[in-house]
Formats: C-alpha cells, structure tokens, sequence
C-alpha cells in the first residue's frame, strides 16, 4: 500500500479548508442531494462529499457508508487531491498502490473508484466528489464529464459557505445561490439529454396580509410558503426565494408533464394548509411552468423570463375570474 503525499500547499490548503468552518457540521440536504445524484446516475453503492485535513478525510455528505472519516494515510481522496483531474482506479485488487488497503481488502472492499478534487476559490484542493464500486469497471467519457459537472455543483455549496446564498428569511436558497446552481443543473440535464422545468411562483395578495395583519405576519407565511416547499418537492429539486414574494423551483430530469403533477399535488398541499392553519387569510399564488429547451433558452434568465411571463398571465386570469365572481355576486 502506499500512502498519499501531501500537495505541494497543504499549509495554505488546510487553512483554506479551516476557514470554510464546515469541517464537523452536521449534514446538510444540498450536499446530500448532489451524492444521492451521482448514486443513481452511476449505479453505485457509495458516494461521497469528502473533505481532507491533515489527518482524515472527513465525509461532509455520506451515501452507502456508516462511518463518517477514515484515516488520510488509507484514503483514496488523498491521492486524488494530488491532480487536477479526475483521479480513476478501475480495479483496485490490481493496482499496486491500494491491493493490500484495508479499505480494499477489508469493508467497504473498494474495487472501482472515480474521485474529482473539489478546488477552493484560490486554487487549493479541499478534497473530492467519489463513487465507489464494489466491483470493477470502467468510466466513459460522458461519464467522466457528468462527474466533474456534479463536482462543480458541489464546490459551488462548498463556496458558499463564503458566499451568501441562503435567503435570511426563509433559509432556503435566495437569488444568487439558485442562479448559480441553476446553470450547473441545466448544464448537467444538456449533458445527460434529460429535461428539466421550471416552476415560477408569485404569491396571491400578499400586500393585503402585511396590510391588515402586519409585517410580522407577512414574514410568516413566506416562511411558511417555503417550508410546505421544502416538504412538498424531492431532494434533487432546486428550490429558491428570488425576492419579496417570488418563489421558483428546478425539477431536473422531469418533462413538463411531469412537472405539472407534481405542482397539481403542491397545490393541493397549500390547500391543506390553509385548512389546518385557518389564520384569517389563506396563502394562495400563481404560477408558470415552462420545459427547457436548450436551443429556445440560452441561460437560466431566458428560462426565468417566460415562465415569470406566463406566471403573469395567469395571475392577470384569476384576477378576471375574481372580479367576474365578485360581480355576478352582486347582481
């Protein structure tokens, strides 16, 4: 077995990767999203979020394993952090560096694995992306480039940990933290040839609930709208406030009929909240849901741009509709 050398900047690594104060934190959904991602989409039993400092690799996203670190001296992750590309051992029985690796020869028995370094804003690799195999195989090119696009989503998380991204509020992505994400997703969709759709939401009469019931108010049921979100959507979804009461949700690999089942099964989740909630108002809102097309759509704002236009056209519809209730009634 051979241990992993250290990089050439681990002084300047291991206080790029302290200053994230991730290390130890308890796990956290946008990190797990992107691991259970690359579970499915390589068929793996295993893969990792993996953080290195100087002693460990420490799992900040863990998918298959029970343990949360193993030593640096064994990992796999600290030679891949070595390189700029991704690190692959198809048969590890038969590599001369991991054959007698208790990882290998004890559990989890590593045959395959594909490791992509995680690089920090200044150039320091703070760990990697991997997927392991109990068996060997081989990547394909395709593979390999879906591996780095996943690998990118994660750096992104791991950025903004500098970055502000969360929405104060809510604590759901804001603006910036889904537009960010929002261009690795539907690069990724362009690569694997699979849909994704977008969702554009804006709440109904919210002026009306800060006016008669106070800010206070308005503040809760925007965290209110957002956390039947958070229980409402799959993990893979990309969900975000924009702003005020605008709200947007990114299913990835989900035609716009699909799409629509699900916003048809949101609704009716909103629906019951206003039941059990019964806070004098009901939290109601409009919105438009679009398919991306990479020829139509060039940017994540183009694909924002018509479903926030056709949001409006319904909104602009269902206050017709009140306005021909209210009038019907009144004769």
């Amino acid at each position: 077995m051979k241990s992993p050398e250290f990089p050439a900047d681990e002084a300047n690594r291991i206080k790029t990767l302290k200053s994230l104060e991730i290390l130890d934190t308890a796990a956290e959904d946008r990190f797990d999203r992107l691991t259970r991602m690359s579970k499915r989409l390589f068929d793996v039993p295993i893969a990792l979020v993996s953080l290195v400092d100087e002693n460990r690799q420490w799992f900040k996203s863990c998918v298959g394993l029970d343990v949360s670190e193993t030593p640096r001296d064994i990992s796999f992750c600290g030679h891949a952090i070595l390189g700029n590309d991704i690190f692959v051992i198809p048969n590890a029985t038969e590599d001369q560096r991991f054959a007698d690796n208790p990882l290998v020869a004890d559990d989890p028995s590593i045959r395959f694995y594909a490791g992509c370094p995680l690089r920090s804003e200044n150039g320091s690799m703070l760990g990697t992306l991997c997927i392991i195999d109990r068996v060997p195989r081989e990547l394909s090119a395709d593979d390999i480039e879906a591996l780095k696009d996943l690998a990118s989503m994660v750096e992104n998380e791991l950025e903004a940990e500098r970055l502000a991204t969360l929405d104060e509020l809510t604590k759901i992505s804001n603006r910036r933290g889904f537009m960010q994400l929002a261009e690795y997703y539907l690069n990724f969709c362009i690569r694997q040839q699979v849909p994704a759709t977008l969702a554009f939401f804006d709440l109904n009469n919210f002026k009306p609930i800060n006016d008669n019931y106070g800010h206070a108010e308005g503040d809760r049921a925007l965290v209110a709208f957002a956390e039947q979100m958070k229980n409402s959507f799959r993990q893979t979804d990309l969900y975000a406030r924009l702003g005020g009461d605008e709200f947007v949700v990114l299913f990835p690999s989900t035609s716009k009929q699909s799409a629509a089942v699900v916003m048809e099964k949101f609704c009716n989740t909103i629906d019951k909240y206003n039941h059990e909630a019964s806070r004098g108002y009901d939290i109601t809102f409009s919105y438009g849901i679009v398919e991306f097309d990479p020829v139509k759509h060039d940017s994540i704002e183009s694909l924002l741009s018509e479903s926030d236009a056709l949001m409006y056209e319904c909104k602009k519809q269902k206050r017709e509709s009140e306005r021909s209730r209210i009038s019907a009634g009144s004769t």
